[in-house]
């Protein structure tokens, strides 16, 4: 239990860190904005109580939110993704439901299942951000464009470190 948490708190400053040193200064366009930090979120046990992954969404999303100098749009779209993560986990729950013990990752859960579940929570996350940052429907194909291309782009770097992480797992 200890030793999950202290893994836990690694993952949130690494990918923090990895968003806002890195991530933040890359120029991919004007359409190409990824959130690698969302993994935090989506990598947080299953069985974990909904009250405290909306929690540890809203602090993960200020922290960017102060890099990003955002005034909360990360934070909301993160506990927007984390409210509807019990829906988005029982729709693609495997027959028999999960394990107790079950961590959604490509090691215990398959490469396809991660790319839907997080595919799904990304676009939630990306359309409350985006539109957000936005404040108006009158750009809405512009916006879903970027929600769109983020995504993907988001979706890859998840897929990525959840390979180079189940690689260091093997080793």
């Amino acid at each position: 239990m200890v030793t999950e948490f202290v893994k836990n708190i690694f993952r949130f400053f690494l990918f923090i860190l990895i968003q806002v040193a890195i991530i933040k200064h890359l120029e991919l366009g004007r359409f190409i904005n990824p959130f690698l930090y969302v993994i935090f979120i989506l990598m947080l046990p299953i069985r974990m109580d909904r009250t405290l992954v909306m929690v540890l969404a809203f602090f993960s999303g200020m922290v960017v939110d102060m890099f990003y100098n955002t005034m909360g749009m990360n934070a909301a779209a993160c506990v927007f993704m984390a409210y509807c993560r019990p829906w988005v986990l029982n729709f693609y729950s495997p027959k028999g439901d999960y394990e107790t013990s079950s961590k959604p990752n490509i090691q215990s859960m398959g490469a396809i299942w991660v790319a839907s579940y997080a595919g799904t929570l990304i676009v939630l996350h990306h359309l409350v951000l985006f539109f957000l940052e936005a404040l108006t429907l009158s750009s809405f194909f512009t916006t879903l464009l970027k929600v769109i291309l983020s995504g993907a782009a988001t979706l890859g770097l998840v897929l990525l470190s959840q390979l180079f992480m189940q690689q260091r797992r093997q080793r």
